[in-house]
C-alpha cells in the first residue's frame, strides 16, 4: 500500500519525487506534474452530481485512456450529453439528438452556448474548486465562456508552449456515443510505488469515433490551406498512432460511425475553404477525404510540429515531419479508395 498522498507531501518533496521519477523514465518532471493535475481534475468531474452525463473526448483521452497515441496531451475535452443538458430541445430529434433544420441549429447553438456558459459559471467552477481543494489541490479557477482553467503553482519553471494550468473545454451538442467506463491513471505513478495519487473513472467516447473527428478537422485545415497552425500537429501525430494501434483500421471499416461524424459536423461546424466553398463532409468520408496539406499550410504546420519535439511532448520517438506526413498520405489513400465502400 502507497504510504502518503503525493498532493500531501511539501513543495520540495513533491518536485524531488517527480524529479526522481523522471529519471527512471522517459518523461519529463514538469509533464508528469501537469498529468497528475490533469487526472485530479477528471477525477473530480466524473464523481460529480452531473458527472454521469459526461463523456471525456480528445487527444488526452487517446492518450490517458486508450494508450494509443505517444505524446503528452494536456487539455481535457468534456461533452456533456446533449439529451442531459438540454432535453427540451431534443425531444423528438431521433437517436442522434440532431436539428432538423438549418434554423432549429442555430437556435440550439445560441441556446446550449448560453446555458453552458452559465454552467460552467455556476456549477462547475464552484464545484471543481471545492472538490480539488478538499483532495489536498489547491488551485485557481477561471471561467471564459465554455472553458474551465484550473491554474496551478508549478513545481518546475515553465517549459516552451507548457502552461502551469488545465483546460477543461466542454461542449453539448452531441450524445457522446459510443462511449465506456476506464480507469485513468497518473503517469508518474508507477515510478513512485510509495505515494498514492489522483485517479478517476471517466465515462469516455471510443477512439474510432475520435478517430473520424481528428480526421474530419484535420480536412478541414488542408481545405482551408491556413497560416496558423499553433499546437495542431498534435492531430497528425494522433492519426498515425491510432493506424499504428489498428484503431484507424476499425473506423475506416465502420461506415455507419464516418457518416453519423459527418451529419454532425455539418450541422454544428459548418466551414468554407479556402475558395469560400462550403466544406462537404459526407463528401469527406465518402472517397474525398484529405490528410495532407499544401503550400504554406505544410509548412506552418512543420514549425508547429518541431515544436511539439522541442518541447518533450512526444514519448519515445522523434518521427520526423516527412515521416508522418507519409504515414497520413497513406491514411487517406486507403479512406479514400473504393474497397472502403462496400
Amino acid at each position: 500500500m502507497p504510504d502518503a498522498l503525493f498532493q500531501g507531501l511539501s513543495a520540495d518533496e513533491r518536485r524531488y519525487a517527480l524529479i526522481a521519477a523522471q529519471d527512471s523514465s522517459r518523461h519529463r518532471a514538469f509533464l508528469f506534474e501537469k498529468d497528475i493535475w490533469i487526472v485530479a481534475t477528471l477525477g473530480v468531474l466524473f464523481d460529480a452530481p452531473f458527472g454521469k452525463h459526461l463523456i471525456f473526448k480528445g487527444g488526452t483521452s487517446l492518450s490517458k485512456v486508450w494508450r494509443a497515441i505517444s505524446r503528452f496531451s494536456e487539455d481535457v475535452d468534456i461533452t456533456y450529453d446533449i439529451r442531459a443538458f438540454a432535453p427540451d430541445l431534443v425531444a423528438g430529434a431521433g437517436d442522434e439528438a440532431l436539428p432538423p433544420t438549418r434554423s432549429q441549429q442555430k437556435r440550439w447553438t445560441r441556446t446550449i452556448r448560453a446555458r453552458l456558459a452559465e454552467w460552467v459559471r455556476s456549477e462547475a467552477s464552484p464545484y471543481v474548486e471545492g472538490e480539488l481543494a478538499r483532495a489536498g489541490f489547491e488551485a485557481e479557477i477561471r471561467v471564459n465562456g465554455d472553458r474551465l482553467y484550473v491554474h496551478y503553482k508549478p513545481l518546475f519553471q515553465r517549459k516552451g508552449m507548457m502552461r502551469p494550468e488545465v483546460l477543461v473545454e466542454f461542449g453539448a451538442r452531441s450524445t457522446g456515443e459510443p462511449h465506456a467506463n476506464r480507469l485513468v491513471a497518473c503517469d508518474a505513478a508507477p515510478y513512485l510505488p510509495d505515494l498514492a495519487f489522483p485517479k478517476a473513472r471517466p465515462t469516455v467516447m471510443l477512439a474510432e469515433r475520435t478517430f473520424w473527428e481528428k480526421a474530419t478537422a484535420i480536412h478541414v485545415y488542408c481545405r482551408q490551406q491556413r497560416r496558423r497552425g499553433e499546437r495542431l500537429s498534435r492531430h497528425w501525430h494522433d492519426l498515425a498512432r491510432l493506424d499504428e494501434a489498428g484503431i484507424a483500421a476499425s473506423a475506416l471499416a465502420d461506415r455507419a460511425l464516418a457518416h453519423s461524424v459527418a451529419r454532425h459536423k455539418a450541422i454544428f461546424f459548418i466551414e468554407n475553404d479556402a475558395r469560400g466553398e462550403r466544406i462537404d463532409y459526407e463528401a469527406a468520408v465518402s472517397g474525398g477525404l484529405q490528410l495532407v496539406p499544401s503550400g504554406a499550410a505544410h509548412g506552418v504546420l512543420a514549425d508547429d510540429y518541431e515544436r511539439m519535439l522541442a518541447d518533450g511532448m512526444l514519448f519515445n520517438e522523434s518521427e520526423p515531419f516527412d515521416a508522418l506526413m507519409e504515414r497520413c498520405a497513406a491514411i487517406e489513400s486507403r479512406a479514400n479508395t473504393r474497397q472502403a465502400y462496400p
